[in-house]
């Protein structure tokens, strides 16, 4: 994701994440730009031709789009509105994937119902599959988010997986957890956590989360599945205050990661 960078300008994270080996991209929220001021990647409201400019400038750097932020709860006023328009704005820029996520307090189950019932049609006929991930309060589980999808029965509406959130916000094992779920899920927002010695996120392989057993039950699924490197960056020391110093996690991740996939399906 461009998310790690979010202290620098956009451009830079594209070439840091391009320099860095990848060929995908997730689009982040903001990045702070000319001035210090944090910018939105893409508006809410931008229109669908500006996602799709954005889109061949990442493929000018060989890095192809799987995964968008809405950047809204599914329960906020407009959120229909808001999620509308994300999804046009993926269509337009054959970007496969929107995420949301809850409140961390909880919501309305009976609205994301109805929402997400009615958002699915409109994902399916643009060509985009809207996910859910975990977020602590009600949807704070994997198998939380997969029952909502289950109810939901829509194969627009599908669940990414954050194990990083599932030991974060619940202090759960997100192991036994990705078990009651893995056929719901279509991606996974990356991010390692550690409770000693000190209780935060960081980046894949330097947390208590074993990738092996998190990635086993969806290895063989057959699907093309994202995973968005959310937090790369290492616990207890400070983060780089330099753009070189994410580039070298945002490898170290992506190694990783690749070491752990093949891994797994060798």
């Amino acid at each position: 994701m461009t998310l790690p960078y979010s202290q620098f300008p956009l451009q830079r994270a594209l070439t840091g994440i391009q320099s860095a080996g990848y060929r995908y991209v997730a689009w982040g929220t903001t990045h702070k730009e000319d001035g210090g001021k944090p910018v939105p990647v893409l508006a809410p409201d931008a229109p669908p031709e500006r996602a799709r400019e954005l889109a061949a400038r990442c493929r000018d750097l060989g890095l192809e789009p799987l995964m968008m932020f809405s950047t809204i709860y599914p329960e906020a006023a407009n959120a229909l509105e808001v999620l509308t328009q994300r999804l046009r704005q993926a269509g337009a820029a054959r970007v496969p994937q929107v995420l949301t996520f809850g409140h961390t307090k909880g919501g309305n189950r009976a609205l994301w119902i109805e929402r997400l019932k009615h958002l699915g049609p409109i994902a399916r006929d643009l060509g985009v599959l809207l996910v859910v991930k975990q977020h602590g309060g009600e949807t704070g589980t994997g198998a939380a988010c997969a029952a909502i999808t289950r109810e939901v029965n829509d194969a627009g509406v599908k669940v990414n997986y954050d194990a990083g959130n599932v030991m974060d916000y619940l202090d759960l094992d997100p192991i036994p957890d990705i078990k009651l779920c893995a056929s719901e899920v279509h991606s996974f927002c990356i991010k390692d956590h550690r409770n000693f010695p000190k209780d935060e996120d960081c980046g894949p392989g330097f947390g208590e989360i074993d990738h092996y057993k998190l990635l086993a039950p969806v290895a063989f699924t057959g699907l093309k599945m994202p995973l968005c490197c959310e937090n790369i960056f290492a616990p207890v020391v400070p983060r780089p205050k330099e753009p070189a110093g994410v580039d070298a996690l945002a490898k170290r991740a992506r190694e990783f990661l690749e070491v752990v996939t093949y891994g797994l399906q060798s």
